[in-house]
């Protein structure tokens, strides 16, 4: 009722007000009343009112302290009072205060679970009688809770009676079972409080949830508490059901305990409370442990096989053999922390255990079982006497009588009464023994009936949980494997304490294995998920998302399991073929990460077209996902055993992300030092809390394999010097604390601590802390200093306003000049100093001097990098991979988290084009469906930034789609950012030659105009005229892919576009770019003279750059495209003179993603040209720079040339296995997979040794492999090549169907040929490749009977040959054209007596081999299928 300003009084206190004194508004239809004003009494004196109030000011401070509300803040500091007054502040809230935590600090999100115990007193007006109650009742809850680190929060009295609320999980206080421990106590705290004769009824209600821990009220008066909707709900029970202990469904399902303790409610009403969900009754925590009850309940399933395991499995295969082959005992032991599959790992080894000659005895402990003594050792012995089956007592007496009669006196039998739940008569003399003694005659007979048994056959003992072994069972088993040839397998965790004596020596027993197990592999992860789900497959988020979070642990991989299906997150679905997939951007990467080929031989597949995937609901983001309850729990748990310090290092490092560095952390640490950040991230590396690694390149490494169980010498540890053992400690922490000085990048070893300690952040304060983040990280948002500190998009953040830190004109010319960038004014100045172009090379100069003087021009340069003193040679290799995951990204997500989703979108582009950089299309997708949201989120403006970005993203998505193979998607992008970037491209004919016209007459004039002084354009201008290239670079290859004849005017037209549009950019880099592009444009169509006149221009430009910085990089650049372009115009020799001066310019220029391109290229050259020593020698830099830089596409290509040597040269570099091993492993790495060209390459390679081999199966398996990558036409030679040996192994496969007289022969054969034709007919497909593809026209043609063109596809594959100096494809055409015409000799086996005696390279070089030779070991393809029609 009451509105703001508006104070209502109650029917009950307007009744017991002074009504002459209040005036009041009536409320319809309401008792309560509206209070209007006050009227003074008519006896008030306001003089007299006056001098009370100013007499009573004097009480408070004035002058310095006159804001000082409390006079207590006066008083001095009493250390007997803080002492007294300290007990009612609560122990975790005085530990952060002594610590100096910021009170900001003290107020957080977290799980808890809230215990509201209320008490109704038999006698309400008796003030001393209830007094004495609450105090019982609240020196015995204390009691109960401070074992479980449970605390009293509030005690308050109303006339409900008086209730008490009590917190399990504070700040620092979180404990494992949390849940289980708050029922126990509030059962305890129930039936202690019932029994007190004061109390009438003992209500309690539990609730467990989010709450919201912190500091509540005004800062005059505020006190720390929980507020939240749990505490809520754990009230409200308490009140409506009164005289129980009730809990929540939360509660109930966290607590791990069996149904029976609970029972559910009838639902009720409650104040304030919408849907509380279903109440239980907590019944009693009481259990009777049953005789009987600790076997391992759970039965291996046939079809879920043990995944990952190999190598643990391995150490209890050894240990067994060990044990049956020697008459001594053997322990093996697999330490491991919760959840990470021990008992898998034990059902697996029970049933491998099984055996004719031995009995497997399988329990699995409890917390109970610690307590109880002797209890491990009574599950043993009832096992071997049988008694673990008798279904009554005196069946199991009669059982221990018949068995223990020779081995122990009657009178004795009654000691086993209690052990075994049996009531044999209570002798004499057994009455006087002590419990010492009585244990001793017990062990005595177990040893003896141990000993018998052992005789007759072999006991395997496993135990499961091992941990929860009694004293007494440990000693014995200490003695029994010292007396008894026995085998003990059990598993672990950690021990909390030390363990007893008996227990360590067990661990430091000769004949132990002690095994400490390690995380599962991301393979084996995603293994179990597709198992788990039942799926053929799941998507690529799902399964990065799975193996990150669950850091190999299983039971974490499964809790997110159910957490996403919780959710809804996950949808079930026919698997679609990818050929019947209409291609848009939406589904470009809905790829589906398949399990392993181990699996499918473990468990049978489901029938074909049967088949599920996994896929994602729409819209979901899997990073903003909460982590499961029972996952935060254990983090939590963690997090509080910190100390207050670390706890808050923690935290801080949570609001910056998964990954982050150490200058970061320190800039938002509050009030820390560099040595305490130090000294506290070594001590949090030493508790696996953070990994730390010294560069980018060490942190991929380690994200690619989790760590491997390991086995520990206990014993050999034992033997070391104890004295030296704490000051070794302190040695290693300070080796720690330097390793992580000299390490900058710091990783949560798991996401789980990151998420949970992020979530216990404020909105506020999370807010404040993103912010800082940002602030910070945005100094460094750009490339690194190698790449000249440049944005990724180049000139973007001049076109879109996004700093938080505003800089005035004079610190920003200082940045500019501390990282090298001239003013307008420099560059002017030196641009004139830039000589003329003048007649470098004249008209009557020859191709072939042109070449030398090219060749001698790139020799020069690389002389003066080698020789010079100048800085031209930049220290280190280029940081941009490692800038881009520790600033730009993290940045990225601070901006989101701010809400500033421009700021975000800017930094998400210019992630995808870093990504694009990088090669890594998948990832340049992810962040640009990510800019997507943002886009759609934003306010339509017409503001230039706003247009710009949406050119930006559709030129990046064309960019995408063009690298992934689909023309028609990247066409339309890219036309999409021409428009909007204010360069419309044509689409009709007319259109198309009326640009034309006007492209032609721009580039006359800009290339008139070059010799003249131009005005600089503005960045804005710049940045749109790079965008206008980028595109252009782009469309006039897609154009030139297409088989329409106009099209290659379509073609023409953007190649010129670009050329004009660098001109205009007045850029060097941009210029010779366009120039190179045009000049293979017009050498790929054909024309002749055109091509040359702009190498030459290229070349002019950069004979006049000062080799410094990028002019040099511009010269490394033009020599490998050159290099390039006449690989693919077939110019061998050439490609392989400019390749091997841009490979030596790259490498001292420090740039792998360069540098990797160079080796592939020459190697391919040498390859063609059989080079073979300097190809070995490219192979083994190409190799060396793959291993160093952890180069994924390098190693790929490396492969696919020795497979290509093993196919095509005749030896082998690296074995046929090796290589394939090699395509199976990576064939899912992203950067492979989305890679057009490279995989179609390996896998094709692959199918045509099967299919030389006969081996068809096989060949179908790769085949079909690389037929769902030859849509993706992109138009580079990797396709290229890719395809040709493609369409190879489909000539082999036609070949076979011929033989077999396969009914689809003839139209198979037709097809082929007209595919064989269209590549030729290609513009982008180089020449280089044509004298493989009429090499295979030849034999389609033979197959089919064709003779006469068979001779002439031949001939005209020998005169390419010739001409391109093409010695491997010579060599082969030659021996076709002698095999297929003379030779009569039957081709059986002929490839596979040629590979068994394929020599190695070793073999060659030794001189054991004539590499003359091995020219003979090529595959002869045969055609003696068919009547020779010659």
């Amino acid at each position: 009722m009451a509105q703001m300003n508006d104070v209502i009084l109650s029917p009950n206190c307007w009744q017991l007000c002074d009504r002459s004194m209040v005036e009041i508004e009536r409320i319809p239809d309401q008792r309560a009343v509206k209070v209007n004003f006050l009227k003074p009494p008519p006896t008030f004196n306001f003089d007299e009112f006056f001098t009370k109030c100013m007499n009573f000011m004097d009480y408070y401070p004035s002058g310095d302290h006159k804001n000082l509300l409390r006079l207590a803040c006066m008083l001095e500091s009493d250390p007997e009072l803080e002492l007294s007054l300290q007990k009612y502040v609560m122990e975790s809230i005085l530990k952060q205060i002594d610590d100096k935590q910021l009170r900001g600090y003290l107020s957080e999100l977290r799980p808890v679970t809230i215990v509201f115990v209320n008490l109704m007193f038999r006698d309400q007006d008796k003030p001393e009688d209830i007094g004495q109650a609450i105090q019982d009742a609240c020196v015995h809850i204390t009691s109960v809770l401070r074992v479980f680190r449970g605390q009293i929060n509030k005690v308050f009295m109303f006339d409900k009676g008086c209730s008490f609320l009590c917190v399990f999980g504070f700040p620092g206080e979180k404990a494992p079972d949390e849940v289980t421990h708050a029922l126990e106590s509030a059962v305890d705290i129930f039936d202690f409080c019932s029994q007190v004769h004061r109390i009438q009824s003992v209500s309690i209600g539990v609730a467990s949830g989010i709450v919201f821990c912190g500091i509540v009220g005004h800062s005059v008066r505020h006190e720390y508490t929980v507020i939240g909707q749990k505490v809520n709900i754990a009230a409200r029970m308490m009140m409506y059901y009164p005289g129980i202990v009730t809990c929540d469904s939360v509660t109930y399902n966290s607590s791990n305990l069996p149904a029976y303790f609970f029972k559910e409610l009838p639902k009720k009403v409650m104040k304030g409370v919408a849907d509380p969900g279903p109440v239980y009754q907590c019944l009693g925590l009481n259990e009777k442990v049953m005789f009987g009850m600790a076997y391992l309940i759970c039965n291996r399933n046939e079809g879920y096989p043990l995944l990952g395991r190999d190598k643990e499995i391995k150490y209890f295969m050894c240990t067994m053999k060990e044990y049956l082959m020697s008459n001594c005992s053997r322990v093996l032991m697999y330490e491991g922390l919760p959840g990470y599959g021990k008992s898998q790992i034990l059902m697996e080894v029970d049933y491998l255990a099984q055996g004719e000659n031995h009995r497997t005895i399988a329990i699995a402990l409890t917390k109970i079982s610690y307590h109880q003594n002797f209890y491990t050792i009574q599950i043993l012995m009832a096992n071997v006497l049988g008694l673990d089956t008798c279904k009554h007592y005196k069946e199991r007496q009669s059982n221990l009588q018949n068995k223990v009669n020779t081995l122990l006196d009657e009178k004795f039998h009654c000691l086993l009464n209690d052990i075994f739940h049996v009531q044999f008569p209570i002798s004499r003399e057994a009455s006087r023994m002590s419990s010492w003694r009585k244990q001793k005659q017990l062990e005595a007979l177990f040893m003896k009936i141990l000993e018998q048994t052992v005789k007759e056959e072999r006991i395997i003992f496993i135990i499961d949980e091992a941990q929860f072994v009694d004293s007494a069972s440990w000693a014995f088993m200490e003695k029994l494997i010292r007396t008894v040839p026995i085998f003990i397998i059990m598993s672990l965790s950690p021990f909390m304490d030390m363990p007893c004596v008996a227990a360590s020596s067990i661990m430091k027993n000769r004949n132990t294995t002690y095994v400490t197990l390690g995380a599962v592999q991301p393979k084996d992860i995603l293994n179990k998920i597709c198992l788990d789900l039942n799926v053929s497959g799941i998507r690529k988020e799902l399964d990065s998302y799975l193996v990150e979070g669950s850091c190999g642990i299983p039971f974490y991989c499964e809790e997110l399991l159910k957490n996403l299906d919780h959710h809804r997150v996950l949808i079930f679905q026919p698997m679609e073929s990818e050929e019947k997939a209409n291609v848009n951007w939406n589904n470009l990467f809905k790829n589906f990460t398949k399990p392993t080929e181990e699996l499918n031989m473990l468990v049978p597949s489901s029938e074909e077209g049967n088949e599920e995937v996994c896929n994602i609901a729409g819209g979901v983001r899997l990073k903003n996902l909460s982590p499961p309850a029972s996952l935060k729990e254990i983090s939590l748990v963690q997090l509080d055993s910190m100390s207050l310090s670390h706890q808050m290092l923690v935290r801080c490092a949570a609001i910056i992300g998964q990954t982050f560095t150490t200058e970061l952390l320190f800039e938002i640490l509050p009030c820390w030092n560099m040595k305490m950040m130090i000294k506290a991230l070594a001590s949090l590396v030493e508790s696996n809390i953070f990994d730390c690694f010294r560069n980018g390149k060490e942190l991929r490494m380690a994200l690619k394999q989790h760590s491997a169980s390991f086995e520990v010498h206990f014993r050999s540890l034992s033997l070391k010097p104890s004295e030296g053992m704490a000051l070794g400690e302190e040695e290693e922490l300070r080796e720690l604390e330097s390793e992580v000085i000299e390490c900058h990048i710091i990783r949560f070893c798991k996401p789980m601590m990151q998420k949970t300690a992020y979530e216990l952040w404020l909105k506020d304060q999370k807010k404040t802390m993103h912010l800082k983040c940002a602030r910070f990280l945005e100094e460094s948002a750009h490339k690194c200093d190698h790449c000249r500190s440049g944005d990724f998009i180049p000139y973007h953040h001049f076109t879109v306003d996004i700093r938080l830190n505003t800089l005035d004109v004079d610190t920003i010319k200082k940045m500019a000049k501390a990282h090298g960038i001239k003013t307008e004014e420099e560059i002017t100045f030196s641009k004139s100093e830039i000589p003329k172009k003048s007649d470098i090379f004249p008209d009557d100069l020859s191709s072939e001097e042109i070449r030398e003087k090219i060749l001698g021009f790139f020799d020069i340069i690389i002389t003066k990098m080698k020789t010079t003193e100048e800085d031209i040679i930049p220290l280190e290799s280029c940081q941009c991979e490692e800038i881009l995951e520790i600033v730009i990204l993290p940045l990225a997500h601070h901006f989101l988290a701010l809400g500033e989703n421009n700021k975000a979108l800017y930094y998400f582009l210019e992630i995808a084009s870093a990504y694009l950089i990088l090669n890594d299309n998948y990832m340049a997708y992810v962040y640009l469906n990510e800019g997507e949201r943002l886009l759609k989120t934003l306010r339509k403006e017409k503001s230039w930034s706003q247009t710009f970005e949406s050119a930006t993203f559709f030129s990046l998505k064309g960019q995408v789609c063009f690298n992934m193979g689909h023309m028609v998607l990247a066409k339309k992008m890219l036309r999409k950012a021409l428009k909007l970037l204010n360069r419309v491209f044509p689409y009709t004919l007319f259109s198309l030659f009326l640009h034309t016209h006007v492209e032609k007459n721009r580039h006359f004039h800009y290339l008139n105009q070059q010799t003249q002084e131009s005005p600089p354009h503005g960045k804005k201008r710049l940045a749109q005229l790079y965008r206008q290239t980028a595109c252009f670079s782009l469309l006039w290859k897609i154009y030139s892919s297409n088989y329409f004849f106009h099209y290659k005017y379509y073609a023409h037209l953007a190649v010129m576009m670009q050329v004009n549009t660098a001109l205009e950019t007045q850029d060097n880099f941009q210029i010779i770019k366009a120039y190179l592009d045009y000049s293979l444009h017009h050498q790929l169509v054909g024309y002749q003279g055109i091509w040359f006149k702009y190498e030459v221009m290229a070349m002019e430009q950069i004979f006049n750059l000062p080799l410094k910085g990028e002019g040099i990089e511009i010269v490394a650049y033009v020599a490998e495209t050159l290099s390039n372009i006449k690989l693919q115009m077939g110019h061998l020799d050439l490609a392989i003179d400019l390749g091997s001066r841009a490979h030596k310019m790259w490498a001292l220029l420090r740039n792998p993603n360069k540098h990797y391109l160079v080796l592939c290229r020459l190697s391919k050259s040498l390859l063609l040209k059989c080079r073979y020593k300097q190809l070995i020698q490219v192979l083994g830099w190409l190799w060396d720079l793959s291993v160093a830089e952890e180069h994924i596409f390098s190693k790929a290509y490396f492969y696919f040339v020795c497979l290509d040597i093993m196919l095509y040269c005749g030896f082998v570099y690296r074995t046929f296995e090796e290589c394939l091993d090699f395509i199976y492993q990576n064939e899912d790495n992203r950067i492979l997979k989305f890679q057009s060209g490279i995989l179609l390459g390996l896998y094709s390679c692959g199918a045509i040794w099967y299919a030389r081999l006969q081996e068809w199966d096989n060949f179908k398996i790769l085949s079909n492999r690389a037929k769902t990558l030859v849509p993706r036409r992109t138009p580079t030679p990797l396709y290229w090549e890719g395809i040709s040996r493609y369409l190879e192994g489909q000539v082999l496969y036609l070949q076979k169907q011929i033989e077999e007289q396969a009914e689809n022969a003839q139209d198979s054969g037709v097809e082929l040929l007209k595919n064989l034709q269209s590549l030729v007919a290609q513009n982008t497909t180089g020449p280089v490749f044509y004298p493989r593809l009429y090499h295979l026209m030849a034999y389609v043609c033979i197959l089919m009977g064709d003779g006469e063109n068979c001779d002439f596809f031949l001939n005209t594959a020998l005169q390419l040959s010739e001409i391109q100096g093409n010695l491997l494809e010579k060599c082969w055409l030659n021996m076709s054209k002698e095999w297929w015409y003379l030779s009569s000799e039957s081709a059986e086996d002929q490839w596979l007596q040629t590979i068994l005696s394929l020599p190695s390279w070793e073999k060659i070089v030794s001189g054991k081999v004539n590499i003359q030779d091995i020219h003979k070991n090529k595959f002869l393809m045969r055609v003696n299928i068919l009547d020779n029609p010659f």
